[in-house]
């Protein structure tokens, strides 16, 4: 979870058929809208491109808007510094919290909607490239490196990093008078997966063996893509999914009273109650003024929790993720999930006494009252 900075991460593992044929120690890749220049660690041998863009920048009417092909980019544009992040908001806080934080130097900004491509370096004489695979992750692509899945992998991956929206800027849908959010996040990703599905031959990559992974809260968005739109979606988009200690907190329906309360939370908190169309305030109030409610409101939430998180919209997903998986609707062919032991109590406050009863309440809000 974004707590520990271990930020959401969705990672695609592929097979690579093509020749990584490049005849310079600096590669480019030619995206059609874009070229980019990556550079080649010459220690290890790693090709890196950071910072390229998969969809247009989410500002001004695109802010709460589903992710937009980006526009044609002149000249050669160089991948060689880390993107700026997405903003992102903390979990529920309390004095004695022991969730770690962490100081980064990389800013995080709305324009944020970029991977982070790494790969084995290939000269343009080798003779046919041996099978490989790669990977992507998302979140915050300075957080993650990726050379680690290459070595291990014995040199046979190419990463790529997806960032996303999150928080208040991404992590909601619901219907609130005339105004609709979708949940963002989750079609960011699945946009730059069908990226990945367009582009990734061009790395080496081949789209038909590709492996969906992340950690954490990432382990709950592949969750969300293994069954996204009712297990049909269409091109696949993976053919395997691996989650390590998923994060999957209640999923409500956008029109549930829990999301319209946090709309209008939201809504309360950057000035535009009285507007007469809501979404239309939102979308031209300052970034830090949506960041300062973001992490109000997340921090003013149960401890160890996150108030902001995906719902059920009723076409990308139709219902919880427990139910698809019991009803075997699913995207891809297999799923290896992992979990962490004892790794709960990072997000249970140590210093209230509280029953499991009144415990269960505080985290599952709609169960009712205890009984006396």
């Amino acid at each position: 979870m974004a707590s520990l900075h271990l930020l959401s991460r969705l990672c695609a593992i592929m097979l690579l058929t093509a020749s990584l044929a490049t005849a310079q120690t600096s590669p480019i890749v030619d995206l059609g809208y874009a070229q980019y220049q990556g550079a080649v660690n010459t220690a290890n041998n790693i090709t890196h491109f950071l910072g390229i863009r998969y969809a247009a920048a989410p500002l001004g009417d695109l802010r709460f808007r589903a992710p937009q092909p980006p526009a044609n980019i002149a000249g050669m544009q160089p991948a060689t510094a880390q993107p700026n992040e997405c903003l992102h908001a903390s979990d529920g806080q309390s004095p004695t919290n022991p969730l770690e934080t962490r100081a980064t130097q990389i800013i995080a900004t709305e324009d944020c909607l970029f991977l982070k491509q790494v790969r084995v370096y290939y000269p343009s004489n080798a003779a046919g490239t041996p099978p490989r695979k790669s990977a992507n992750s998302a979140g915050a692509a300075s957080s993650f490196n990726g050379e680690d899945i290459i070595r291990q992998s014995n040199r046979g991956v190419v990463v790529v990093l997806i960032q996303y929206r999150l928080g208040v800027f991404g992590k909601w849908l619901l219907h609130y008078m005339s105004c609709q959010i979708q949940i963002i996040h989750l079609f960011d990703q699945d946009f730059a997966l069908r990226w990945v599905n367009q582009h990734i031959i061009k790395f080496g990559g081949d789209p038909a063996k590709v492996t969906i992974w992340g950690g954490s809260a990432g382990a709950g968005s592949v969750l969300q893509h293994v069954i996204a739109n009712g297990g049909q979606t269409k091109p696949q988009l993976f053919r395997a999914a691996m989650t390590s200690s998923t994060f999957l907190p209640s999923q409500y329906r956008f029109d549930d009273r829990i999301p319209e309360m946090l709309f209008s939370e939201v809504v309360a908190q950057t000035n535009c109650t009285t507007a007469t169309d809501s979404l239309a305030c939102l979308r031209a109030v300052a970034a830090t003024t949506l960041e300062t409610a973001n992490n109000n409101i997340n921090a003013g939430g149960f401890f160890g929790t996150f108030l902001l998180v995906p719902v059920i919209d009723g076409t990308f997903i139709t219902q919880r993720p427990t139910l698809s998986l019991l009803q075997g609707k699913v995207n891809g062919k297999a799923l290896l999930a992992v979990t962490n032991t004892f790794e709960g109590t990072l997000f249970v406050n140590q210093s209230v006494a509280v029953t499991a009863a009144q415990y269960s309440l505080n985290l599952f809000p709609d169960f009712g009252t205890p009984a006396s």
